[in-house]
């Protein structure tokens, strides 16, 4: 208890630190992109109907952001994962006593928070664009609430066992391009009847799938599923699972690969980069 302490006091400062550099100056621009360019999609598409189901195409596409932008937070731990490697940052945490401890707890902090914060600038504006949300029911809030912090940790655990095999933000760069065609095929925008059994049952090996059916279980009336439930246990049986599993091996596959980390190949990694920008 002890060591674990000051490793969390650390880990959260550090996080809350970082967050705040982030949201400051022109990084806030970068980050403010993708959730306004989201938002601003969802305005254009709030009174485009879909068939004859009553239901809007911006009502429907809503919920699904929300699971893609929380299922992100597994390439933000990839990538900042592998620019600190780079830097040198991580070698600095191992030479810390717990520091690698506290590395981890204030990542996950700082993109958790990250995340949080555009859910916010997503749905709060959302709410009042698009019509047909269950936002007044005490139950909706609830199932976000539990399929959001079941997300985050699954997510973020996966982002820390893929990073830790990245050496560098190229690899990172790499990584997300499979990362983002599971997104496609996830069913986050559209349902995924429409696609092939078998990349049916491999969307629904993943998490991502899942992010998405909760947040549309949480938002979206009952009488706007596909199928015949919002399947609520199954996706808390799977995210439940990947959390467990990752925040069972993400500690050890990050102490592992921070046992590997030496002055050297820091050198090394900046060397290298250095010849890419040249």
């Amino acid at each position: 208890m002890t060591a674990v302490t000051p490793a969390l006091r650390a880990g959260v400062w550090g996080g809350l630190v970082e967050l705040r550099q982030a949201f400051t100056g022109m990084e806030l621009v970068g980050q403010l992109l993708w959730p306004v360019a989201t938002l601003v999609a969802v305005f254009f598409l709030r009174d485009v109907a879909i068939g004859t189901t009553g239901y809007e195409i911006g009502t429907i596409i809503l919920p699904g952001a929300l699971g893609m932008f929380v299922a992100l937070g597994m390439l933000l731990v990839v990538q900042q994962l592998a620019a600190d490697r780079e830097d040198g940052t991580l070698l600095r945490a191992k030479a810390t006593p717990n520091g690698i401890r506290a590395y981890l707890v204030g990542k996950l902090v700082q993109i958790s928070a990250t995340i949080l914060a555009y859910l916010a600038i997503i749905l709060i504006p959302g709410v009042f664009l698009v019509d047909g949300l269950e936002i007044s029911d005490p139950s909706s809030w609830i199932t976000f609430a539990w399929v959001l912090v079941l997300g985050l940790v699954a997510t973020q655990a996966i982002g820390v066992i893929l990073g830790s095999a990245i050496a560098t933000p190229r690899g990172a760069g790499y990584l997300s391009l499979p990362v983002l065609g599971l997104i496609a095929i996830s069913g986050i925008f559209a349902p995924i009847t429409g696609l092939p059994d078998w990349l049916q049952w491999i969307a629904q090996v993943f998490p991502i799938y899942w992010l998405g059916l909760g947040m549309r279980a949480a938002f979206l009336p009952d009488d706007a599923v596909v199928g015949e439930s919002w399947r609520q246990l199954e996706t808390a049986a799977v995210l439940g699972a990947w959390a467990i599993v990752g925040l069972v091996l993400a500690p050890i596959v990050l102490r592992r690969m921070a046992r590997r980390e030496s002055g050297s190949r820091v050198a090394e990694r900046r060397e290298q980069a250095m010849r890419r920008v040249g």
